[in-house]
């Protein structure tokens, strides 16, 4: 299928397939092995922020006699591992949510700011909650962050969730735009605080030099039938790249934050997180302003991914982060489930670069048996794949190596991606290739024939490796 808005262009003459391309790359590739657990140390004059994302708060959760009964959010599915910090099936209690924060609170520092990418009611039927309830939940966490963390900033973004009925988020001012806007306000600007009542998004600076984009990506959402068929749903796509140009002539570097990402998701053929054509034109601004943009920041998968933008040239542009949820729930068509997971990012102070990651996580069955929160340090990223930063150039190195046969950073990586859930299966064939060719190929037609040439590509990266 042809681009809409983006055909990638790949560099030599004799170079007339994204196969040969991809070739070409693994050939500039090095080996590496995941790197054993052990003692790490902060990056030295780093900047900090925590990352929050999908805390699908389900004020029902209740330790039930009968199990189906233990929470609305499991859709009658039996709650049979339920305890004081929740169930695989069930979305967040609040007590969940709380020790979350309480783990952040003993770690936090005087100059770190946080991310909070959508999602805080729960996964019920529509008929079960309504405007008001939307805003209450929105309404209830965002007094428990203030409450938790009265001297820092939050730069939030709006979910699906966030509104009723779900996904359906409109192009115009509305109840809950406005909500949201008055419960931020001690957060955000005036400006930032017209934009969001508006549209549901907006920009602020976060200290000299860097500034934060809050993009609406539910008006791209595949669900949301409110925007259909819009070429630029609340003048979003317009309002971006005026932002991103205006960012550019005053030398700022921005971090993009959203709640649905850009790209393929990565445990699904050919599906992207956002309606094709909005992907492609979105990429394509991405790629334009690639010098502007120091990374991509979402949520709405519960997963742990990333990805990296490649130009038309196939240079490495922009990492893309999705971190994992701090809800549990798992649908009954789902494989796995993941821990609940809480981030903390590293970035350069000078050209704002992220230079790594600490995934925190708590194990779920853990926690209910010896009813208490041990929230702990799942992984740092730089020391799990030995790299030295997670810089585009770093994180394009690591989707190579991932594609090694046989590779036990990749299965490193798969654990990491359910947040260490127990009793995963085994990620390979078409399972890897998903993950792959997502974490490398964002846009239709690079992505296309990735998943395509697949077999031709497994036994070219093994002789090549």
């Amino acid at each position: 299928m042809q681009s809409l808005f983006y055909t990638p262009r790949f560099p030599f003459n004799d170079m007339k397939t994204p196969l040969a391309y991809f070739v070409l790359l693994l050939c500039t590739a090095e080996r590496f092995e995941a790197a054993p657990p052990g003692r790490v140390a902060e990056p030295v004059h780093a900047g900090r922020f925590w990352h929050i994302t999908d805390l699908h708060l389900d004020p029902t959760y209740n330790l039930a006699p009968d199990p189906t009964k233990v929470c609305f959010s499991s859709k009658g599915v039996p709650a049979t591992g339920a305890g004081p910090f929740g169930d695989y099936v069930c979305d967040s209690p609040y007590s969940l949510i709380q020790s979350a924060f309480m783990h952040i609170k003993s770690l936090v520092q005087p100059n770190d700011f946080f991310i909070w990418t959508g999602d805080s009611p729960p996964h019920v039927p529509v008929s079960e909650l309504s405007t008001s309830m939307v805003i209450q939940v929105l309404s209830n966490l965002t007094q428990t962050i203030r409450q938790h963390f009265p001297n820092v900033t939050v730069f939030p973004a709006i979910g699906n969730h966030d509104y009723w009925p779900q996904d359906q988020l409109p192009t115009s001012t509305n109840d809950i735009y406005k909500a949201a806007a008055r419960l931020w306000k001690p957060w955000l600007e005036d400006q930032a605080l017209e934009t969001l009542s508006q549209g549901g998004f907006y920009t602020q600076l976060v200290r000299t030099g860097i500034r934060v984009i809050s993009v609406n990506s539910i008006l791209y959402y595949g669900p949301n039938q409110a925007t259909v068929n819009m070429s630029d749903p609340a003048g979003q796509f317009e309002w971006l790249e005026d932002t991103l140009e205006k960012a550019d002539a005053n030398k700022e570097k921005v971090f993009i934050i959203a709640h649905v990402p850009l790209g393929f998701l990565p445990f699904t053929r050919n599906l992207t997180a956002i309606r094709d054509e909005p992907n492609e034109r979105l990429l394509n601004i991405c790629r334009r302003y690639s010098h502007v943009i120091a990374g991509h920041f979402y949520g709405h998968t519960h997963k742990d991914s990333v990805m990296v933008l490649l130009d038309h040239k196939g240079e490495a542009v922009n990492s893309v982060f999705v971190s994992p949820a701090v809800t549990p729930i798992k649908s009954s068509w789902e494989t796995y489930s993941n821990n609940p997971a809480v981030r903390l990012y590293f970035y350069d102070k000078q050209d704002f670069g992220i230079l790594d990651i600490w995934q925190y996580f708590l194990n779920l069955t853990e926690a209910n048996l010896k009813q208490r929160a041990d929230w702990k340090l799942e992984y740092v990223m730089t020391k799990a794949f030995s790299l030295p930063d997670l810089r585009p150039v770093s994180l394009r190195r690591l989707a190579l190596q991932l594609w090694v046969l046989p590779n036990s950073a990749f299965d490193t990586y798969f654990a990491h991606f359910t947040v260490g859930f127990d009793g995963l299966p085994p990620c390979r064939g078409e399972c890897k290739l998903l993950q792959l060719c997502a974490m490398l190929f964002m846009d239709q037609s690079s992505y296309s024939a990735c998943v395509g040439e697949q077999h031709h590509r497994h036994s070219l990266a093994s002789d090549i490796l």
